[in-house]
Order: structure tokens, then sequence, then C-alpha cells
């Protein structure tokens, strides 16, 4: 269960697949917002930093996204599954503890059990955003079909998850992606009143 001290007043938790631009997104609302007031999680980073530990690999490095990362990629996803089998929370938990800002921007939500989580420590507070891309505009930043990975849970166990609160179309139109990201932010500066 979430920690009681420095709850939040609202948690965005963003998906999307690779290369749609689930960071570019939320660090665009932070840098709005002001990183006082907006806190950007990644279930990924403490995913990433025990693997690393458990691995004897560098932590820095598979955070960034580089062909270092990659390499590891396959096997930090299986690794990563069996840790969330034996207890769905587990990085949800490590990644909200500690946090003081009002609002969170979960930027890398990829299953269900995430948003179950998150739905059950912060009830209404929760609320999903959909970033998608067409595959050419996904091609364009440097994505590339990989078995194994495109295919897995961690990409595809949103798919079909049903409705979500926003959907963020971010195909390349930057007119366009800042319509959308001017009504999300007028919706989280409402929550912030």
């Amino acid at each position: 269960m979430a920690p009681l001290r420095g709850a939040p007043r609202l948690v965005l938790l963003f998906s999307g697949k690779r290369k749609s631009g689930k960071d570019f997104v939320t660090e665009a609302l932070q840098s709005r917002l002001g990183a006082d007031v907006c806190a950007i999680l990644r279930l990924s980073g403490p995913l990433k930093e025990q693997y690393a530990q458990e691995h004897g690999l560098s932590f820095e490095r598979l955070l960034d996204a580089s062909t270092y990362k990659e390499t590891y990629r396959k096997d930090m996803i299986r690794w990563g599954e069996e840790k969330r089998q034996a207890d769905p929370g587990f990085f949800c938990r490590k990644v909200v503890d500690g946090v003081s800002q009002p609002v969170w921007l979960v930027s890398d939500t990829r299953r269900v059990s995430d948003i179950w989580w998150f739905q059950e420590a912060y009830g209404a507070l929760t609320q999903t955003v959909r970033v998608v891309a067409s595959e050419p505009s996904r091609q364009q930043r440097g994505w590339v079909f990989t078995p194994g990975v495109d295919d897995a849970e961690s990409e595809c166990g949103l798919d079909n998850c049903g409705d979500f609160d926003w959907v963020i179309e971010n195909h390349g139109d930057a007119d366009r992606l800042e319509e959308q990201l001017g009504n999300l932010l007028e919706f989280v500066r409402s929550k912030l009143e």
C-alpha cells in the first residue's frame, strides 16, 4: 500500500509503445508545472537499479536510450516479470517512496497490475494517460520491431485495457500536441487549486 505521508493531489499514469513519446510528454508537462510541483516517476528506475545490482551492470547506462540497455532488455523484462509475479506492487512501492510533490507523472506504466496498484492506493486521484504515435512516427524516432520485446507484456499489456482517461496523440504534429498538452495542463492545475 502507498505511504500516507506526502500523499499526492494527482497521479497521472502514462502508457504507450516504445518511442511513442511518453518521456517527451511527461518532461514537457514537468517543465511547465515545475519540478517543485511535479515529479516524474519511472517504474523502470527501481527495476533497472535492482537488476543492475543483481547482475553487476551499470545502472546509469541502463537508464539511457542506448544499445547497452537494448542488449539487456529481454532478460530485464523476464527478470522484472518474475519479480512482479511474486509481488505485483514491488516496483510501484519503491518508486513512490519519499516523493513529496503534489503531482506525480508515472511515465512508464506498462501493466494492468501497475494501474490496479495505483488505483487501489490513490483511488480517484489516479488518471490514466495513453500516448499514441503511428508506426512511421515511432520509426523516425528510432523504433524497430524487436521480437520478444515489442510483442511482450511490457509493450502490449495495456493494449486492450479499456478506456483511458486521456489520450495524447504524438504523431509529429506539434500544434496538435501543444493543444492536447494545454488541455491536460488545465486539468492538472484545476486539481492544485
